[in-house]
């Protein structure tokens, strides 16, 4: 391994004269240490598996005596361990199945807090646990456990899963995990299971004193006294006696260069796996809060107020960290590039952060390997930050051309001589606001029948047992599929050559327009008849996917596919493609796609005119809140506003005190809404107002309700009523036992997640 990596040390030195970056690079840190930004810098750039910059800039100390830095220099990388230690270390862990990310940190270390806490390991490793950024360091104490014992004991600042704190403590109790489950020292455990295989024969927690030669000094702890030199920087890990999950190493340049090799090739090197890529890529997506904007992955940052090392290239698919003493490394997967620049930059007095030079770095480390945000493929990475909650799209002006509009520019060409079955309502209109029904015929098309879903053709009737009946304006026979029967049967399907379904759908599970063509498709299927989807927009868009998942024993009209999530993010096209696929129905299914509709539209973005989907769905603002306030729409006694002025924009109850539920929900702070008393239809409730429609999650809103129902009205709620809307009994479990709705959340993400992946192959735009 030795010799492989010596070989590619002496190609760092020829490649180096001839990257297009160096110059640009050198100029950058040389001006910053004219500046007095820092002594000196060691910085290494690697691209598609070879290290194309490795030079050393300035001085390694400049007290008590200036010497030159050198390209082998260690380093107190400082919070670098947070990543190169402790996260890795836990990345070993999580694959031997030691912990999971959504238990709580007191099933492990059972003194925290008194043993009651909310907060889980996730929250620690993406510092949204609430707690303070640091122990108390007012009055001296040393000792490891006596680190552990305070961090233990520190009171959080707030709840968990609200607000993005960098914490120190997080790493300390993480790197204490890593002691609880292995029985290992994290300095033990990483060297055993990271350093010594990956050979990074010169990182370590305490280096030996033969190493000062070459260890760049800190800062002075006081006036007058020598820097600290092979002694940590941190005052905390220091006190800790040198090691600590959230500092304490030191490294170079080139061992730091095979860490971030090994993380682009999926956790190899020179044919030594350490981790499964599956593992590095759980670690290295979005695993922050999804109704957070912040993202951080497990240990890695990657779009946060700490992340200016990513510069201004590199994309959100990237990651990173940074450490105080001023170190820094970015990995980016998607142009198997990295960025490791290492200073001392508190030598020998402390200086502000180096956040400028890292980014200026990183955009020329960026440029000069030919890429730019813009020319990155990034849907795979793009669906997780949907997972996540968090979209990137702007709203924008947008001219779409629904499957209708498109079949109509073709004349309906595909159409021609055939008996056509149209499955509609009072939503297939074209951007006219023409019915679709009457441009076919004028266009010369056989429509037969016409079949009409919950609502009636007319999109007016809100209740049951709706009968057959005919269009008013062309005589054609309307079959309800909302009556006795759900389904089309073979005599209405007799004399039909395909089956044509044009409904605008909303966009979430429940809503059952999406089973009506799901079943439409199973008895084209049977019959042999073509079946044709003319697409329409996901109104509340095609990136925000909101859990719970659909558990399969809940399966009804009101939820037709197993393990589809509430909020979805498909089209009525691409769910029809899934549907067909994954529980193979066998349809001959064509859809019609739409043009310039993007995934990150919302309604008012395509230019379309808005139809009311259904008699209580009257705005795009009562669409985004349905998800979620729609939950628990089954409970007895419990309204959602249908027939009031603003359905689904409030909920009511005779046992709501409409004042103390507002403050109650507002207290909570979930993102993007807002909530006060109102009367809804004669009692009293609450209405919601959204403030940022990116940031809402509908579903964290809907849990919210419903904890704060049980919580404030004991008994007034049965959550059963609503399973087959809820949809998963272990979220009805959670909420029946009163867990909080954020760690519920999180419990989700990985569900999300999987549904990422497995939608991906049916999705037709980007």
């Amino acid at each position: 391994m030795r010799v492989l990596w010596c070989a590619s040390l002496a190609a760092a030195t020829l490649s180096a004269q001839t990257f297009s970056g160096s110059a640009a690079l050198d100029q950058a840190v040389n001006l910053a240490i004219e500046q007095g930004k820092l002594p000196g810098a060691v910085l290494v750039v690697g691209h598609d598996g070879r290290i194309v910059h490795r030079k050393a800039y300035g001085k390694r100390a400049l007290v008590p005596a200036p010497e030159a830095m050198t390209v082998d220099t260690i380093f107190d990388i400082a919070s670098l361990t947070k990543v190169v230690a402790t996260t890795s270390s836990l990345m070993k862990l999580f694959e031997q199945g030691k912990f999971r990310l959504n238990d709580k940190i007191t099933d492990y270390i059972p003194e925290f807090q008194g043993g009651k806490s909310d907060i889980t390991i996730r929250y620690l490793f993406t510092h949204f646990s609430g707690l303070a950024p640091d122990v108390p360091l007012e009055q001296p104490w040393s000792g490891y456990q006596t680190g552990i014992h305070l961090a233990a004991i520190t009171r959080p600042q707030g709840p968990p899963g609200v607000r993005y704190v960098y914490s120190d403590i997080n790493f300390i109790l993480l790197g204490e995990l890593v002691h609880r489950l292995s029985g290992q020292m994290v300095s033990d455990f990483a060297r055993q299971n990271i350093f010594v295989p990956l050979a990074m024969k010169e990182t370590t927690f305490q280096p030996p004193a033969a190493w000062l030669p070459r260890i760049a000094p800190t800062e002075r702890p006081h006036p007058g006294n020598p820097p600290l030199r092979g002694v940590v920087h941190d005052p905390t890990a220091r006190n800790m006696g040198g090691v600590a999950g959230h500092a304490g190493i030191f490294s170079t340049a080139d061992d730091l260069a095979r860490f971030a090799q090994m993380m682009l090739n999926g956790g190899e090197l020179d044919g030594v796996r350490l981790f499964s890529p599956l593992t590095v890529a759980k670690f290295t997506e979005p695993e922050s809060p999804p109704d957070q904007p912040i993202l951080r992955g497990l240990g890695w940052d990657i779009d946060s107020p700490n992340s200016g090392n990513r510069g201004e290239l590199f994309p959100i698919g990237s990651y990173g960290h940074t450490g105080f003493t001023g170190t820094s490394i970015w990995i980016d997967p998607s142009t198997k590039t990295y960025v490791i620049l290492l200073a001392n930059s508190v030598h020998p007095d402390g200086r502000p952060a180096l956040t400028p030079l890292r980014a200026r770095v990183a955009t020329i480390a960026a440029a000069a390997v030919g890429i730019s945000v813009q020319n990155v493929t990034l849907t795979g990475y793009n669906e997780a930050l949907a997972g996540a909650g968090v979209h990137r799209d702007v709203a924008r002006n947008g001219a779409t051309r629904t499957g209708l509009d498109v079949l109509e520019d073709q004349k309906f060409q595909p159409l021609q001589q055939k008996r056509i079955g149209l499955i509609t309502n009072q939503t297939g209109v074209d951007r006219l606001g023409r019915r679709n029904i009457d441009l076919m015929r004028q266009a010369g098309v056989r429509v037969e029948a016409l079949f009409s879903p919950e609502h009636g053709i007319a999109g007016k009737e809100d209740r049951e047992g709706i009968a057959d009946t005919a269009d008013a304006a062309t005589g054609v026979k309307v079959f309800s599929l909302y009556g006795n029967i759900n389904r089309p049967t073979p005599q209405m399907l007799r004399g039909l050559d395909a089956l044509v379904f044009d409904i605008q759908d909303i966009g979430a599970r429940f809503y059952t327009y999406e089973t009506t063509m799901a079943y439409a498709m199973e008895e084209a299927a049977k019959a042999g008849l073509p079946f044709y989807v003319l697409d329409r927009p996901n109104p509340i868009t095609g990136t925000h996917v909101e859990a719970p998942l659909l558990d399969a024993a809940d399966r009804s009209f009101t939820g037709y596919f197993a393990g589809l999530p509430v909020r979805h993010g498909l089209t009525i096209g691409e769910l029809a493609r899934m549907f067909n696929a994954e529980n193979h129905i066998g349809a001959k299914l064509t859809v019609i796609e739409m043009q310039d509709w993007h995934r990150g539209d919302w309604f008012d973005s395509t230019g379309l005119p808005w139809v009311d989907p259904s008699p209580n769905m009257r705005s795009l603002n009562a669409a985004v809140l349905y998800p979620g306030l729609a939950l628990l729409e089954s409970s007895k006694g419990y309204s959602v506003g249908r027939g009031t002025d603003a359905p689904f924009e409030q909920i009511g109850a005779a046992f709501i005190d409409g004042r103390e539920l507002a403050a109650r929900l507002n207290q909570r702070e979930v993102p993007g809404v807002r909530v006060y008393p109102a009367m809804v239809g004669g009692i009293e409730g609450v209405r919601f107002v959204i403030t940022d429609r990116e940031r809402f999650d509908s579903t964290r809103l809907g849990l919210e309700v419903a904890a704060a129902l049980q919580s404030l009205y004991p008994g007034k709620i049965d959550l059963s009523q609503s399973r087959k809307l809820i949809g998963s009994d272990e979220v009805i479990r959670r909420l029946a036992v009163g867990e909080d709705p954020r760690n519920i959340m999180q419990l989700l993400m990985d569900q999300v997640a999987e549904f990422l992946r497995r939608r991906e192959p049916y999705l037709l735009y980007r």
